[in-house]
């Protein structure tokens, strides 16, 4: 299986989107009057996070958009420190550049920490909320480090071994879900210059003193009014299942799924129960 065959038979177009000056990659599919859905990856990551789910839901009649966050994949880097408030003011350009007035959010790991940020800052412009394993409710100091040792380490040395492993922390099941195509996209973007220049620009949040700033604590999410969908991997290696069950309890309505044989991608390693669930969730939240 590889990112070709998974776009196989999909109308989609690969474009970089002027989002309030930050140029932005964007992979789109979907009928263009569709409602928009806007999916948005996790630290380090890129939009092909989510090639396994552009299909079903761009024949579903959403107007997909997977994009690089800012400072992330191919899109335009700040150069400085990105917090979440800057990740959700990247994401309301991106939504004025398309013309979406509003639109359905799926955030996987940090995209999920963006995403519930902005839709407790502009409940008008959210149609709904789905949280992939998202982060930003806690500070651990060991999955701090993690995730900047492994990335700093996978950036700064030419080794493929090393981009490999990091995608590797992801999955519960590695053999199955990091094929060598997925692992060639990313060591291509560790090492393009400019993500190299801005990598402890990106890791900011791995940060103990920035990170408490910008954490989502209850007081926020209990602001969120879009339906909420909050997905889990048992087996997620950067949060135990108590801390989806206590975002699922800060968030008024929610809903919790937890997957088993799962880890920190749930829509791509268990695409063939997160998809379905998605749409339907997605259908009784039009």
């Amino acid at each position: 299986m590889t990112i070709w065959t998974d776009l196989t038979g999909l109308d989609h177009s690969l474009v970089h989107v002027d989002a309030g000056g930050v140029l932005t990659r964007s992979l789109q599919a979907g009928p263009a009057d569709g409602p928009p859905l806007v999916f948005l990856h996790g630290t380090s990551g890129h939009l092909e996070a989510f090639v396994r789910n552009l299909g079903p839901h761009a024949a579903a009649g959403y107007r997909c958009h997977a994009i690089d966050m800012l400072g992330h994949g191919y899109t335009d880097k700040p150069g400085k420190p990105s917090e979440i408030p800057d990740y959700a003011a990247h994401l309301g350009d991106y939504l004025d550049a398309i013309g979406a007035d509003r639109a359905h959010l799926i955030g996987e790991s940090l995209g999920g920490w963006v995403a519930a940020w902005y839709a407790s800052e502009n409940p008008a412009r959210v149609a709904s909320l789905q949280l992939l394993a998202a982060g930003g409710t806690k500070a651990d100091p060991k999955i701090m480090e993690r995730i900047r040792e492994s990335t700093r380490k996978a950036v700064r040395t030419d080794d493929r071994d090393l981009t490999r492993s990091r995608l590797h922390l992801l999955m519960h099941d590695p053999a199955k879900d990091v094929s060598e195509e997925l692992v060639d996209i990313r060591h291509r973007i560790y090492h393009e210059p400019d993500f190299v220049a801005n990598i402890d620009n990106l890791l900011c949040l791995q940060d103990m003193e920035i990170r408490q700033r910008n954490l989502l604590r209850p007081d926020r999410m209990a602001k969120i009014t879009a339906p909420t969908l909050v997905v889990w991997g048992r087996q997620n290696p950067f949060g135990e299942v108590p801390e989806a069950q206590a975002m699922h309890e800060a968030i008024a309505g929610s809903r919790l799924e937890l997957f088993d044989a799962c880890g920190h991608w749930p829509q791509h390693e268990r695409a063939e129960l997160y998809n379905p669930l998605s749409l339907e969730f997605l259908e009784a939240a039009r």
